[in-house]
């Protein structure tokens, strides 16, 4: 079962994540040398990043041990309003000592397939490895429709199996995307979502709590090999969820 944490507001929302961040960063660097983090995009993981930038916390984490991945991408220029990588950079990598090597972006103005396989290859080279490598944490974020980082109801990509990162192209929104397989991802030491809002607490429900219908319902693909899923949510979001059962 996955582990799930309610907050009573968006505010206590964001102190939790951002604390629960820079403590797995300790101890990843502690214990391995390295901290490997894939971030999500959207509006709920923006306040969490600008809060780990703040000094009491970006003092905390040895930034020159950390590597930076996305889960998913829109393909567009890294200067584009709708880039994952320009929201991180604005709210967090640009403020904190971070080497500029060690983070990773995936190339969104790039031809698609061109940009997932380079994304994969990159990650070759840094884990020294080809079979699927378990980063230390993996951020994600939940759509009203169930998607989790570029995984949408119906695409194709749900059903990679082999592929660390391919492109997608999601026909609801017209749009090419390149993002993280569910392969890659629930290979993971660590995943979190963040989720919020009354407008989320349906879906949540269905999620979590009903059938498995991972083709709909694309974030019940979300199950860790060996590691540990942990779900983040305000008590807006958690409103639809059974009382006690997520105690």
């Amino acid at each position: 079962m996955a582990g799930i944490t309610i907050y009573p507001d968006s505010r206590s929302l964001v102190e939790g994540a951002a604390g629960r961040i820079a403590e797995l960063a300790s101890r990843s660097v502690a214990e391995r040398g390295r901290f490997t983090i894939a971030l999500s995009g959207g509006a709920t993981p923006r306040p969490v990043y600008a809060r780990i930038a703040e000094d009491d916390l970006a003092g905390r984490i040895d930034w020159p041990s950390v590597h930076v991945f996305f889960g998913d991408e829109r393909c567009v220029p890294p200067d584009d309003e709708r880039s994952n990588y320009r929201m991180a950079g604005e709210a967090l990598l640009a403020t904190v000592a971070l080497p500029r090597d060690n983070v990773h972006r995936i190339h969104g103005e790039d031809d698609p397939a061109q940009a997932a396989l380079a994304c994969e290859q990159e990650m070759q080279r840094l884990f020294r490895t080809s079979q699927t490598p378990a980063l230390d944490l993996i951020l994600l974020g939940m759509g009203g429709d169930g998607h989790a980082a570029s995984l949408f109801p119906g695409t194709a990509a749900l059903r990679e199996r082999e592929r660390w990162v391919v492109p997608q192209y999601v026909g609801a929104l017209a749009v090419w995307r390149v993002t993280f397989t569910a392969a890659l991802i629930n290979a993971a030491r660590h995943i979190i979502f963040l989720v919020e809002g009354a407008g989320k607490a349906e879906t949540l429900c269905r999620v979590l709590e009903g059938p498995y219908e991972p083709d709909v319902l694309p974030a019940q693909l979300i199950q860790p090999v060996a590691g540990e899923l942990h779900w983040l949510v305000d008590a807006p979001a958690a409103a639809r969820l059974r009382p006690g059962r997520w105690a």
